[in-house]
């Protein structure tokens, strides 16, 4: 028997959280990119370098959705790809504040203001909040 997780998220609920969170995906990983484009010092460092891996896991948990929407499993969703999805954006919102938090806190030490590392810190935390609202909506179902 296939463990499988149900939302019963109303529709307006779930674009309330899934639209601000698409834009919270979008502004980290357009962000990260021109901060390496700039080059700037943020980007420079060992964080900066970080900072891509929660936007691998990011990249991870949209494409999963889209495969899920694709194959339209939305509301209804086995363990291994709800965490796939949810759990990866969830994950990479949440490393991505932290990360661009402490850059962001290291550009002002130094005298710097990163406005890079400010969207970033916002749509990272957007995106994970959202995600794991989204996430904890899910309850398990038993299906034969």
């Amino acid at each position: 028997m296939e463990k499988l997780y149900e939302t019963k998220i109303s529709d307006k609920l779930w674009i309330a959280y899934d639209i601000p969170a698409n834009l919270g995906w979008i502004a980290y990983i357009i962000s990260l990119i021109l901060l390496f484009i700039g080059q700037s010092s943020c980007a420079k460092s060992i964080i900066g370098y970080f900072e891509i891996i929660s936007a691998i896991l990011l990249v991870i948990g949209i494409a999963e959705l889209i495969s899920e929407r694709i194959a339209k499993l939305d509301r209804v969703l086995p363990k291994i790809r709800l965490y796939r999805g949810f759990g990866a954006l969830t994950l990479g919102g949440a490393l991505g504040f932290i990360l661009a938090s402490i850059s962001f806190a290291w550009e002002l030490s130094t005298g710097h203001f990163c406005v890079h590392q400010l969207v970033m810190l916002i749509g990272a935390f957007i995106c994970g909040i959202l995600a794991f609202l989204l996430l904890k909506g899910y309850k398990k179902i038993e299906r034969n």
